[in-house]
């Protein structure tokens, strides 16, 4: 690990590159500075080491040190620098990825287009729908679907499929064409005395109310995470996707699985469509497809669509879609020795070997009065944390209790995020039993250290 410095420059500018919710606020604190990486940790300018509980964002799977992508990227530079994919030309790493992606798809994929981001990966999605739709003579099947609290991305079009409020306010966001549907949290949204299978129905039943209301005829695809990440690790109930796909097959509406924090094993298998029984017709991946070495993101298309588009394209003259850095020769080649580790160090039968282990122990506090929920599958989870348990009653945003054992969390040595009270955990997929034990040592202090917080400043329900 290395010390490059912790100049107020560098600080100041730090604010502008990753913004807050509020600028002000932070303006006479600086970010933490991460300097370092090995493992699973990192290591800030003061030289502090911390477990990454979060795994950065949701994504460097392999850890902070991974030799064998260091060395692909290396070799990569040294033999194809730069190439791009127009005009019948393409680097060979690039195809031998696409097909890698096409082989170990959960559902029958055709091709594979590239981009930086998931965030643009999402954005080449709907442009695809939209252009699949024109290519069937349904100028108005246009509309797309997403859920509350769900996250796509930041771009004007994946901004808009986000369902929360912080990426739309003033931002004029969702624009136009974007619909929202409900988020699948049994605690949060279930109705007394509702079992989880009988929320599933309705939350397919709205979705059902939603598009008769808007017309089929305008309803195009329908966007879901298998497991909503950025909007606090909901995790859906039983029958849900199965009641879902069911109204969109009615309705011919396409499914698009977003995998960028599901896939490549965090769930337990390779995919999280696989895990939550879902047939989408497209798929998008990033974060975890490099272990977030280097930034790479892939679409995957169905045979279907991709035939709808090659009939366009014959009637327009040319396919007009490209991106200077979508499929980079080195990107391709970090994410295939990323996808080589997987199958080789069997990283889906690993997660599924420890997941019991760290859901459990996160879960050993479920009866904690200041915990509400406990949620997750495989090696993401989710602690929702409340001021009144038996009503659910959620403390007052102002507390900023989640906040507040987000700092705890830190001070122990452990970074994971406050998604507002609930507190994400997203390890990378190389944390061994001992570092899992570590970890849930670090929640386990931070849990009392803010239970004692919240007693002395009143904010426990009588």
């Amino acid at each position: 690990m290395t010390d490059r410095g912790n100049s107020a420059a560098s600080r100041d500018i730090a604010y502008h590159v990753h913004g807050y919710t509020n600028l002000k606020k932070h303006q006479d604190q600086g970010p933490l500075i991460i300097t370092g990486g090995d493992g699973i940790r990192v290591q800030d300018d003061s030289g502090k080491t911390y477990i990454e509980g979060l795994a950065g964002l949701w994504c460097t799977s392999l850890g902070f040190s991974e030799e064998r992508l260091i060395e692909a990227a290396t070799q990569a530079l040294k033999r194809l620098p730069y190439y791009h994919g127009f005009a019948h030309k393409t680097p060979d790493v690039t195809i031998e990825l696409a097909a890698k992606l096409i082989s170990i798809a959960p559902v029958p994929m055709s091709k594979v287009l590239f981009a930086n981001s998931g965030s643009e990966a999402n954005d080449l999605a709907i442009k695809l729908i939209w252009y699949y739709n024109n290519a069937l003579g349904r100028p108005q099947k246009k509309k797309i679907i997403s859920r509350n609290r769900a996250y796509h991305g930041i771009t004007v079009a994946s901004g808009s499929l986000t369902g929360l409020s912080p990426i739309h306010d003033d931002f004029d966001l969702p624009i136009e064409r974007f619909l929202h549907t409900d988020c699948p949290h049994f605690y949060r949204q279930a109705e007394e005395g509702e079992s989880e299978e009988d929320f599933a129905s309705r939350c397919a039943g709205n979705l059902e109310k939603l598009i008769v209301e808007e017309g089929p005829d305008t309803i195009a695809a329908f966007f879901a995470e298998p497991v909503m990440g950025a909007g606090g690790v909901i995790v859906p109930p039983p029958t849900y996707f199965e009641k879902i796909q069911a109204v969109l097959k009615k309705y011919d509406v396409l499914m698009l699985a977003d995998e960028v924090i599901c896939g490549f094993g965090r769930t337990g298998n390779m995919w999280g469509t696989q895990t939550y029984g879902m047939k989408p017709d497209m798929i998008t991946c990033a974060k975890a497809l490099s272990s977030s070495y280097i930034p790479i993101a892939a679409l995957m298309i169905s045979e279907p669509i991709y035939q709808a588009m090659v009939k366009e394209s014959e009637k327009l003259g040319l396919f007009g879609h490209g991106s200077t850095y979508g499929g980079h020769p080195v990107a391709a080649a970090v994410a295939l020795e990323t996808l080589n580790i997987y199958e080789e160090r069997d990283i889906v039968g690993r997660v599924r070997a420890l997941g019991p282990r760290f859901q459990d122990g996160l879960r050993r506090h479920a009866d904690h009065p200041l915990i509400g929920e406990v949620r997750g599958v495989g090696l993401v989870a989710g602690i929702e944390l409340v001021r009144d348990k038996a009503t659910k009653e959620a403390f007052s945003p102002k507390l900023g209790v989640g906040g507040y054992f987000q700092s705890q969390a830190q001070e122990e040595g452990l970074l994971i995020r406050a998604i507002g009270d609930t507190l994400a955990v997203c390890p990378p997929l190389i944390i061994s039993e001992a570092e899992i034990d570590e970890l849930l040592g670090c929640i386990d202090r931070a849990l009392e250290s803010t239970w004692t917080w919240v007693k002395e400043n009143g904010s426990v329900a009588a």
